[in-house]
């Protein structure tokens, strides 16, 4: 079991819930647009912002973006160790940094200490970008020369005192990103945070942070989540939520759907896109069903909280494989949508 982190106002590591994270395609300074995309992806089930710092106008402004929304946020710093020292002091939950890219171990001394100061946790993360040369000539470009590169660094801030660090060994390869976090697993308590880093747009995006995501988790690997895609900060929170609710590690709505055949006789496809979207902010766990047809609708969805079925002339709604209520189709969203508040009331 990873040890647990506090990071403003949650948790990652232990046995809390899988965090989810998103970075914002804004710059912190710019307060209204920060604000807005913050409470926005919240609604949807993020934990954890992070963003990146430039200047020294963004590393000011994570105080008044974290009181106006209430999400724990992430100053993400490159080469500059004086931006983590001002983003410490603007009120940050947490400092990402690759420890071997902001200068001499006197800087990242500094930056320990004011950690420390802060008792604010630091991500230490390391990508294929980054893997330190004695390694790289040692390994090659491998789990082991990734995650051996965190770890070094992991060590130069435990030198300095640092105790509260999350790591991240990410890569585009999703084999090779797998195999680094569970080197990296096998060799430290720390959380992780897990992704596939550069992932792609969003459908193929997606789809290998599912695979690589999910087959971490699958293991126990992992304790917060970043679906890395090129589209809207939004769809990367969406896609984190429906890997956490495949593997029964998120509360709220699962829908099954059935992907039809010749025998559906009504527009199961369509309906089921109308109850993912008016499930989307339930947090109450709750299986449903949108069924092709009622030949082994309620039969295959016999675990689902509640389930419909289409046939020729009207639809059949159940509850775990029960058949409650027959209506008319034309009437069929009205009362299927009663029986999903009275299930999440």
């Amino acid at each position: 079991m990873s040890k647990k982190v506090y990071i403003g106002n949650t948790v990652i590591g232990g046995n809390e819930r899988i965090k989810i994270q998103s970075m914002s395609t804004h710059k912190i300074s710019d307060i209204e647009n920060a604000v807005a995309e913050c409470l926005r992806l919240k609604e949807e089930g993020l934990d954890i912002m992070r963003f990146s710092v430039l200047d020294e106008k963004d590393a000011s402004s994570f105080r008044v973006v974290k009181e106006r929304t209430g999400v724990p946020l992430v100053a993400d710093i490159h080469f500059d160790y004086r931006l983590a020292l001002k983003s410490i002091d603007g009120g940050a939950d947490k400092i990402r940094i690759n420890p071997g890219n902001i200068g001499s171990e006197q800087n990242v001394r500094e930056v320990a200490m004011a950690l420390k100061s802060a008792k604010i946790p630091v991500r230490v993360g390391a990508n294929t970008g980054s893997i330190e040369k004695e390694f790289l000539n040692k390994y090659g470009k491998s789990e082991i020369s990734l995650g051996e590169s965190a770890l070094k660094n992991v060590a130069l801030l435990e030198k300095y005192g640092v105790e509260d660090i999350v790591i991240s060994v990410k890569a585009s390869d999703v084999n090779l990103a797998v195999k680094a976090y569970e080197y990296v697993a096998s060799k430290t308590d720390y959380p992780l945070h897990i992704g596939i880093t550069e992932a792609g747009t969003e459908y193929n995006g997606v789809i290998k942070n599912a695979i690589g995501i999910g087959a971490l988790l699958l293991k126990g690997i992992g304790d917060t989540i970043r679906v890395s895609l090129s589209a809207d900060t939004m769809r990367e929170v969406i896609a984190g939520r429906s890997i956490l609710s495949a593997l029964d590690l998120y509360d709220g709505v699962k829908i099954i759907a059935c992907p039809t055949c010749g025998r559906c006789e009504w527009d199961c496809m369509e309906f089921a896109q109308k109850v993912e979207k008016y499930t989307a902010k339930i947090k109450k766990p709750l299986k449903i069903a949108v069924m092709g047809c009622v030949v082994n609708g309620p039969g295959e969805a016999r675990d689902a909280d509640l389930g419909i079925a289409g046939a020729k002339d009207c639809c059949a709604i159940f509850k775990k494989g029960e058949i409650i209520k027959k209506v008319n189709k034309d009437q069929v969203e009205k009362e299927f949508f009663e029986e999903i508040d009275k299930c999440t009331r």
